[in-house]
């Protein structure tokens, strides 16, 4: 019998939101499935403990496993976690648990009715944003729906299921992952946009589903969220981004990539 699904976690300098117990309410909802699953940590050159840690629950629970990679970014550890994967559909969710894993019960049956990726979406509010994300947040969405993927509310919550199949036809076509090198610490990207935009050019069926969802992270070894002129940074950042994901929309490239 295939393996149902692989849950992909993506770890940089997760060691507090491990030790608060974040894995273990993931393993703890699995118990209870009367399906094949599999969790699988892709970490990704951690300079905290994050590894052991980890390595320490995925020696006391089966079905968990992890490994490390070079630094790669949060879509590097992804893509390694999905060429690492068996399951037919792959779940690419937050160490920090900020949407649960329960919430994958409203993301699952949507592949029954012919969709090929199906994304949460924390809808219009942002519980546990403080104000200037808060706002910032409702630009950046404006923005990027007049830019790109008008149709699409949420791009950025990091709750997104898809077939493996499509996953590994169609991720390696991120411009993130054609980079030489990725830079060290940990920092935000629009890679999600592109992605989103590269499965639209694909012609594959995207499902956006609202989920429960509110600030979990309690990482205090990544940058702060709360440094206004990082936030500045990377917000002009991303919005380059997306105006590259447009413009290579516009000239066919992804079209040409993915031969569609």
């Amino acid at each position: 019998m295939t393996l149902q699904l692989s849950v992909i976690i993506p770890c940089y300098n997760e060691q507090r939101n491990i030790e608060l117990g974040c894995l273990q309410e993931v393993a703890d909802y699995f118990a209870s499935v009367d399906y094949d699953w599999e969790v699988i940590i892709v970490d990704d050159a951690s300079t905290d403990d994050s590894l052991q840690v980890a390595q320490a629950f995925c020696d006391d629970h089966s079905n968990f496993r992890v490994f490390t990679i070079e630094k790669g970014g949060k879509p590097g550890a992804i893509w390694a976690g999905i060429q690492d994967a068996a399951g037919e559909f792959v779940l690419f969710t937050d160490m920090d648990q900020s949407a649960p894993i329960q919430e994958w019960e409203k993301l699952f049956p949507w592949f029954d009715r012919g969709a090929d990726i199906v994304i949460g979406s924390r809808g219009l509010n942002r519980d546990g944003f403080n104000l200037l994300r808060r706002v910032g947040s409702g630009v950046f969405r404006e923005i990027r729906r007049r830019m790109v993927l008008p149709d699409i509310i949420d791009t950025q919550c990091g709750f997104k299921a898809c077939r493996r199949a499509h996953a590994l036809e169609l991720f390696p076509h991120l411009s993130f992952l054609q980079k030489s090198k990725v830079d060290d610490g940990w920092h935000v990207t629009a890679f999600d946009v592109e992605l989103l935009q590269i499965f639209e050019s694909a012609g594959l069926d995207i499902r956006e589903v609202e989920v429960r969802w509110w600030d979990r992270d309690r990482s205090d070894t990544k940058a702060s969220v709360d440094d206004t002129q990082r936030y500045f940074h990377e917000s002009r950042e991303m919005l380059g981004e997306i105006a590259r994901v447009r413009k290579n929309k516009l000239l066919g490239v992804y079209k040409r990539r993915i031969g569609s």
